[in-house]
């Protein structure tokens, strides 16, 4: 961590924490929390009558799924990274161990790999 200074350790981490309101601003809106995770908004009730309502509520949730694993999967690479910023290991690659550059990190603060590890 000691090639960054305290000044972008302070911006990273108010963009990351920024970002987490934000995506739980989105799950709230696209899903529930439930114990501590987040679950698509179920389809409505059977007794509907309307096939085009149904299906529209299938499709609606159908959509909806995968949004909301994004949306989860997003969170949890912020919340590694501002865990990492606690233990003073943030902007280290977790593949080769090497500094990660400021301009990845300012592109996505929570990159875990330098770009030659990158997914």
């Amino acid at each position: 961590m000691s090639h960054l200074t305290e000044e972008e350790l302070n911006d990273l981490r108010a963009n990351l924490e920024a970002e987490r309101d934000s995506l739980s601003e989105e799950l709230a809106e696209h899903g529930k929390s439930v114990g501590g995770d987040w679950q698509g908004s179920s389809v409505s009730k059977v007794e509907e009558s309307d096939p085009n309502d149904a299906a529209d509520n299938i499709e609606e949730l159908a959509t909806n799924v995968p949004l909301v694993e994004e949306l989860e999967k997003r969170r949890r690479e912020i919340d590694k990274a501002l865990e990492k910023m606690d233990k003073s290991t943030y902007g280290v690659c977790d593949v080769c161990k090497a500094e990660i550059p400021i301009d990845r990190l300012a592109a996505n603060p929570a990159a875990a790999t330098c770009v030659a590890h990158a997914r």
